[in-house]
């Protein structure tokens, strides 16, 4: 059974259509990486996966229960990190960490949720630090250790790569395909190209809420990516 299955998709606003009969499904330990100009449709999937949207028609499913008439259900087998990784300022990476697996229901030692972020790859002396301290690539590493500790089967990402330095892009393609690697199914929103070819296992193409591309990764480099993607789009 998918983890991630989309069944004749689709969302309009006032009539328009911003998602059409999408139909996907994604297994788990895949990275899918859905590209697509703005617009395109790449937000919306992911929102009606996380029950934010309610679809026009169709319907997505996790693990195979419909999202929203189950979104209590479904909501506990998810993560979302968005663009910018919404935690408190005041608060030190530990203790957002500790918030927020504590209202999915979870409780760690200190030790625990040590390791649960250095095992997203930040460095220890800044646990205690504040977030307003934090750079954009700490806060999303945060983000992907109250992912880990809610024991999310599926963590949904928009825009991951956006503004953060070389280093940290590939920090983050690291720690994405060792949780791919153990299992956790990764949907990924992005413009970054290079960063589909390097993290995804699966890449789709989406012009104007239609999915017109999906393929393996690895039938594609970059500038081949870039192309096809150019002539899509």
């Amino acid at each position: 059974m998918p983890v991630l299955q989309a069944v004749e998709l689709g969302k309009q606003y006032n009539g328009t259509d911003a998602l059409l009969d999408l139909n996907l499904t994604v297994e788990k330990g895949e990275i899918f990486c859905l590209l697509g100009q703005n617009g395109a449709g790449k937000t919306t999937t992911i929102n009606l996966f996380l029950g934010f949207l309610e679809a026009s028609a169709g319907k997505a499913l996790i693990n195979g229960l419909e999202v929203k008439p189950n979104d209590t259900a479904t909501r506990k087998m998810i993560a979302y990190i968005p663009e910018v990784v919404q935690l408190y300022g005041s608060l030190s990476g530990i203790e957002n960490l500790d918030f927020f697996s504590s209202l999915a229901g979870y409780r760690y030692t200190a030790d625990e949720l040590a390791g649960f972020l250095s095992k997203a790859g930040l460095q220890q002396q800044a646990h205690s630090s504040r977030l307003s301290t934090y750079s954009k690539g700490m806060r999303q590493k945060v983000g992907i250790a109250i992912a880990v500790a809610k024991k999310a089967d599926v963590i949904f990402m928009d825009e991951p790569t956006s503004g953060l330095d070389p280093k940290a892009s590939a920090e983050f393609t690291e720690i994405c395909k060792e949780l791919a690697q153990e299992g956790k199914t990764i949907f990924m929103a992005t413009h970054d190209i290079f960063n589909a070819v390097n993290v995804g296992t699966r890449i789709g193409i989406m012009k104007k809420g239609k999915l017109i591309h999906d393929f393996i990764a690895n039938e594609f480099n970059a500038n081949e990516l870039q192309q096809l993607y150019l002539e899509t789009i």
